[in-house]
């Protein structure tokens, strides 16, 4: 199967209290290095006719304005916690240049969510300048915005279930710590992973470092990219030179064309 070409931006890479964190003087969040600086997860994909983002957390706004973009087709979300969703009121100035509803995309479980935290965005008299929102809800099954075929891989996040998104031969996955065989077979045969590693100590909810290697290794997958990044698990270029080849940490502003 032949698949659009597309960039993936890493608009952030951090975990839910982003790098540095308020309070922290640690040697991470004290860093003079760019890469150590990481606001929360969220990735641009781009094709030639599209422009996608999954997920739109706190840092919304500064990312949208850090890329440049003036066009944004939809916004795509893998679960409803705040660092993935706080965002979403922003795209405000999408709609007003435009002169369109954001389409937005997720499970029945996201969608309630968002329409709990953001009730002016749905009530039948809105106020002037509230986000013009078009729901799509989304399942298991592949869908399709403008040239771009995304499928959804679910994971788990505890018990909390995840979707990951599978672009041509880019799959990206955040905020888990199991996989299924079902999912896993959605995965492989991609060419660039990107996962979750919040740090080298394990956690209730988040794959680990170690753990993160041994999915990439047991996918068999080319080239990995780890994000969703905690201050716990080091300064970037320590951790890059502990690495295995072919594995790498992303860093916020980086792109990678498929």
């Amino acid at each position: 199967m032949s698949y659009p070409d597309i960039k993936v931006t890493f608009l952030g890479t951090g975990t839910s209290s982003g790098v540095p964190m308020i309070g922290c003087s640690c040697e991470v969040c004290t860093s003079a290095d760019k890469k150590d600086k990481r606001l929360r997860s969220s990735i641009l994909v781009q094709s030639a006719d599209t422009n996608i983002v999954v997920d739109a957390g706190p840092d919304f706004r500064y990312q949208m304005l850090r890329t440049g973009i003036k066009r944004l087709d939809a916004v795509v979300f893998t679960h409803p916690h705040k660092d993935h969703v706080a965002g979403l009121d922003d795209v405000r100035g999408f709609n007003y240049f435009m002169r369109k509803p954001m389409e937005i995309y997720g499970n029945e479980m996201t969608l309630e969510v968002i329409i709990r935290e953001f009730p002016y965005a749905f009530t039948e008299k809105k106020y002037p300048g509230a986000p013009n929102i078009h729901l799509n809800t989304i399942s298991s099954q592949p869908f399709q915005i403008n040239d771009l075929v995304v499928t959804p891989i679910l994971v788990w996040h505890m018990q909390m279930p995840v979707l990951g998104y599978r672009f041509g031969n880019f799959t990206y996955i955040t905020d888990a710590n199991r996989i299924e065989e079902s999912s896993r077979e959605l995965i492989r045969g991609s060419e660039v992973l990107v996962l979750n590693a919040l740090r080298k100590e394990k956690h209730i909810s988040h794959f680990n470092l170690g753990e993160a290697i041994a999915e990439v290794k047991e996918l068999n997958i080319p080239a990995a990219y780890f994000t969703h990044i905690s201050h716990q698990l080091g300064k970037h270029a320590a951790v890059s030179s502990e690495l295995p080849e072919g594995i790498r940490l992303a860093y916020d502003g980086l792109s990678l064309a498929l």
